[in-house]
């Protein structure tokens, strides 16, 4: 599903070059769950971005579902993301403006899905998430851990077969934590594919599999139990 092939990336920070990824090689499988934790600037961020169409690598290849990312012109990638990948943030990128529904329906509309249809479809992510008595409430009518269950259904509204999520539990107390990776499970159960930064080791204990960085590089899978308890 996902592979990355020798990939390094170089940012020029004030004329100094600074190391994102150091020949960075990953396959991630359909129906995996990833983990990426390490100190922070290790390139998890880096990597999951590159991941998902939205950063071109200095060198290597970024593959998805067979596909060289970054060997198609930028419109190609974004109908792939469209296609493919649903990505999660710590900071929720919701419209401060939208009501829920509305937030969860822009993916609809910029996938030109029918009027109706969005609507329809954006109530039922909703209520998966547990908020069919929110959808009129904007975000600053929500709380927090509200908020980040809004942008799980806005991030399902196009039923993506790949998740990308960055430190989503990052904002949240850990009883939310533990509800939002309640949902991934689920969504991994239905096969999607989950690849997850974050600095929370109870979120990356979950996960199938817990792969590190440091300073750009990937130095291999820790054991992990692959689901256990919350405390």
């Amino acid at each position: 599903m996902l592979r990355m092939e020798n990939v390094s990336k170089t940012y020029l920070l004030r004329g100094q070059p600074v190391v994102g990824l150091d020949g960075a090689s990953i396959e991630i499988c359909r129906g995996d769950f990833v983990s990426l934790v390490g100190p922070s600037g290790s390139g998890k961020s880096t990597l999951l971005v590159m991941l998902g169409g939205m950063l071109s690598p200095s060198a290597g290849r970024v593959m998805l579902d067979g596909q060289s990312l970054y060997q198609q012109s930028a419109n190609e990638r974004a109908k792939l993301r469209q296609k493919y990948v649903g990505f999660v943030f710590q900071t929720f990128n919701l419209v401060p403006y939208l009501t829920a529904l509305e937030n969860v329906q822009v993916p609809l509309f910029l996938g030109r899905v029918p009027g109706d249809q969005q609507r329809e479809q954006a109530i039922a992510v909703l209520e998966r998430v547990g908020l069919a008595n929110r959808l009129d409430h904007k975000p600053a009518e929500l709380s927090v851990g509200q908020q980040q269950r809004v942008a799980l259904a806005r991030m399902l509204a196009n039923d993506p077969a790949v998740i990308l999520a960055d430190e989503p539990t990052g904002n949240l107390d850990p009883e939310t934590a533990a509800q939002v990776i309640d949902f991934f499970e689920q969504f991994n159960a239905e096969g999607r594919t989950i690849v997850m930064v974050t600095h929370d080791p109870r979120a990356a204990a979950r996960a199938k599999r817990v792969v590190r960085l440091i300073d750009g590089r990937l130095m291999g899978e820790v054991a992990s139990p692959g689901k256990r308890e919350v405390a």
